[in-house]
């Protein structure tokens, strides 16, 4: 059932980015009198068409994972003399131009939207208050203490984890001093520390943990929430709401007392103690055995925790009227446009690992959980992943809108075309190296299986 979820996500996603993407496309090459002949929202075989006044085809493809604007183009086979004023190469350069950026500039301009959206209607975010800082590390050496709120990065606002994620994000493989504003017990103050050529780890890159911060968390007690049905909790008769006293006769404190106590026993017999409608009870429970990827066997018995509200002092009402949001929401785009640059050349120069390429497999696992999440995070998924999309099609690679976008530059300022030879060879390059990446993107995704 949840990997008919994730596909259904994955396609529900893939379906809003490229059908505005394309329609950018479509919108523009009409107002610039170029005949669509199809409008298609997938590949492959259509599932059901249909045709506007203009001629146009209108197509939902039976493959999800993109879709084309297709125009009549002397390229691709005979233009009838009464519709040569409609072909698409025989307009200006600047208009050729026009219809290759419209597609990345409707992704920016949903994501300034979604964005809007988000922040007229106003979230509840839980501010950034550092919880331990790890011995040694760079937050240690700037002066992070526990119980401190994080305001600014580098002089930039933050107002959430996800925020500092971000900034740090930017800041990996580089020298120089990174500065915090903080407060704590009402006052405020600045901490800040030397980099030195900082550089996140290539398997599981984590800017937050590496930088030496954890987040302030509740305390979790030990309680019992969803019991998987047939698991070795269920098998024992564990129930939720159940509370944890000790396991073997060594009391459990919090949550995470319990689950090491689980993972340090797979498949050994287990005595836990817990207080059910005021009496204590004990179990025996023998957890069951899983090897992770780093070949550590662990155990479980499937059992989560009950959820525990945060206290009102740490979370933090943001929202914004509707003119006020507009440079808030092109702000938080600007961001994303940024954070995705800044990643694609640190990965050129080998500052950030390729193996954080992430293909149609994490985009649909991520995708499920957004909208498993809420309307909040599904919509602020699908505008990081827009702006991406952006981003990656302005690249100058022959194949994507940004390499028709230097061949008609190049024209317009030789006053002639670039030859079909050296487009063929282009074409071949740039489908060698999207392959290329598709290809290591797939991989990167079936080892994080």
């Amino acid at each position: 059932m949840q990997i008919i979820e994730t596909i259904l996500a994955l396609a529900l996603t893939l379906g809003i980015l490229v059908t505005l993407h394309e329609y950018g496309h479509f919108w523009v090459a009409r107002r610039c009198g170029v005949k669509v002949l199809r409008f298609s929202v997938g590949f492959g075989k259509p599932m059901f068409s249909w045709y506007d006044r203009h001629g146009t085809e209108f197509a939902v493809a039976a493959i999800p994972l993109g879709g084309y604007v297709k125009m009549l183009d002397q390229r691709e086979g005979p233009v009838p003399e009464e519709l040569k004023d409609q072909e698409f190469m025989a307009k200006s350069p600047a208009k050729r131009i026009a219809i290759a950026s419209a597609g990345p500039i409707a992704n920016f301009l949903f994501a300034v939207f979604a964005y809007w959206v988000i922040s007229v209607m106003g979230v509840t975010a839980v501010a950034p208050i550092v919880g331990d800082v790890a011995q040694g590390s760079i937050a240690e050496r700037a002066g992070l203490q526990e119980g401190m709120e994080i305001h600014a990065v580098d002089g930039h606002r933050v107002t959430s984890w996800r925020d500092i994620n971000m900034r740090l994000l930017e800041r990996t493989g580089e020298q120089g001093t990174v500065s915090l504003e903080v407060s704590e017990d009402g006052a405020r103050g600045t901490v800040s520390g030397e980099l030195g050529g900082w550089k996140l780890s290539d398997d599981a890159p984590d800017p937050l943990g590496e930088f030496g911060i954890t987040p302030w968390r509740p305390e979790i007690p030990a309680v019992l929430g969803e019991i998987a049905e047939g698991g070795r909790g269920d098998l024992a008769g564990l129930q939720a709401g159940d509370k944890v006293l000790s396991v073997n006769g060594e009391p459990v404190s919090d949550w995470q007392t319990l689950v090491e106590r689980i993972r340090n026993a797979p498949e050994q017999t287990l005595d836990i103690t817990v207080l059910r409608d005021g009496a204590e009870r004990t179990f025996e429970v023998t957890p069951g055995e899983r090897t992770l990827e780093t070949g550590e066997v662990i155990g479980f018995v499937g059992v989560g925790v009950q959820q525990v509200s945060w206290p009102d002092e740490v979370l933090r009402d943001i929202s914004y009227g509707p003119l006020a949001a507009i440079p808030q929401a092109i702000g938080e785009t600007w961001a994303d446009t940024r954070l995705t640059l800044v990643a694609i050349k640190k990965m050129v120069t080998g500052l950030l690992s390729p193996t954080n390429l992430s293909g149609p497999i994490t985009i649909a696992r991520v995708a499920e959980a957004s909208v498993s999440s809420g309307f909040e995070d599904f919509v602020r998924f699908l505008a990081y992943l827009s702006v991406s999309l952006g981003v990656l099609n302005l690249l100058p690679i022959p194949v994507l809108d940004g390499g028709h976008i230097v061949y008609y530059t190049i024209e317009a300022i030789r006053r002639k075309p670039v030859s079909e030879h050296a487009q063929a060879i282009g074409l071949r390059i740039g489908m060698a190296l999207i392959l290329t990446l598709m290809v290591f993107a797939l991989y990167n995704d079936l080892m994080r299986l």
